[in-house]
């Protein structure tokens, strides 16, 4: 599309592999990926997508995420610097969605805030995560959130309340009631004691770091806890850890992550889902449901 090349709104790239963009390093490729270098250029997309009835999909970090081999259709809008303000005032600020939430988390600590130290060591970005709710260790996006700017598939924006995105477990209203990607969001913390939260927030980091297999691409948590029972548990009790399809292998280290153990496909990942499925209702009578957003259109090989 020679008029989004045109508009000068940051970098753009033509048929560009999505696996460099997923933090399982897997996935097909984008007709367009832009990467916006401000609110207003992200605008400038959006009119020149809804002017051509152009197919578009918004991706941070790529850290929740599994694309399809055969890519996505159209534009995909990736938000990442440019994106990435923070105005802070006092206790509360408002945050670009493709802050980095590790990041983010780790200097609110240090300034004595309280309220993300669940957060430390989940890497996406801020807009991701206010999108599916995430969360740890007991608290979640929706207890720091008060308003969150969107943006709509027809293309409007408005701010919505924390009761009016609905958040519930891993998710809001954006995935399915009102489609829509977060473009930034207005948090409230709490002063508290500095040495606690910093301490709070290196627990938290190091349990993730002991406990889940960072040294491989991976997707973080690839079904949501069917609570009271957990992912990893059905799974490991299940006899699958280490069992693996193509590429795709779950961890050894944890039952509900899934590893790029090299030269993984989206179908390999599809498929050993499908498999774990299949045996933990077999087995434990439990329907499993994936937390890992799977998008974009499946390969003609």
């Amino acid at each position: 599309m020679k008029e989004i090349q045109n508009a000068n709104v940051g970098i753009v790239k033509i048929n560009e592999e999505l696996a460099s963009h997923t933090t399982m390093k897997v996935g097909g490729p984008a007709d367009i990926l832009v990467e916006p270098d401000s609110l207003q250029s992200l605008k400038k997309v959006m009119e020149i997508v809804r002017k051509h009835n152009t197919p578009w999909t918004a991706i941070g970090r790529g850290s929740n995420l599994l694309v399809h081999d055969g890519g996505i259709e159209g534009v995909v809008i990736k938000l990442g610097k440019g994106i990435d303000h923070l105005e802070e005032n006092g206790d509360k600020m408002v945050v670009g969605a493709g802050y980095s939430l590790i990041v983010l988390a780790t200097q609110l600590s240090r300034k004595g805030l309280k309220g993300l130290e669940f957060a430390a060591g989940i890497p996406g970005s801020l807009g991701g995560a206010v999108y599916m709710n995430a969360g740890a260790h007991g608290s979640d996006m929706s207890q720091i959130v008060t308003k969150v700017h969107i943006l709509f598939e027809d293309g409007t924006m408005e701010w919505l309340t924390n009761d009016e995105m609905k958040f519930a477990y891993r998710t809001s209203v954006l995935q399915q009631e009102r489609p829509g990607i977060v473009l930034e969001a207005e948090l409230l913390l709490e002063p508290g004691d500095k040495t606690e939260i910093t301490d709070q927030l290196k627990k938290n980091k190091d349990y993730r770091r002991d406990t889940q297999p960072w040294n491989h691409p991976c997707a973080g948590s690839i079904f949501r806890n069917p609570l009271p029972k957990y992912a990893g548990q059905l799974v490991e009790s299940s006899g699958l850890k280490g069992h693996q399809v193509g590429g795709a292998r779950i961890s050894d280290m944890h039952g509900n992550f899934i590893v790029n153990a090299g030269g993984a496909k989206a179908q390999d990942v599809l498929n050993l889902i499908q498999h774990i499925k299949g045996k933990i209702k077999e087995e434990h009578d439990v329907e499993m449901h994936t937390e890992v957003e799977i998008i974009g259109r499946e390969s003609k090989e």
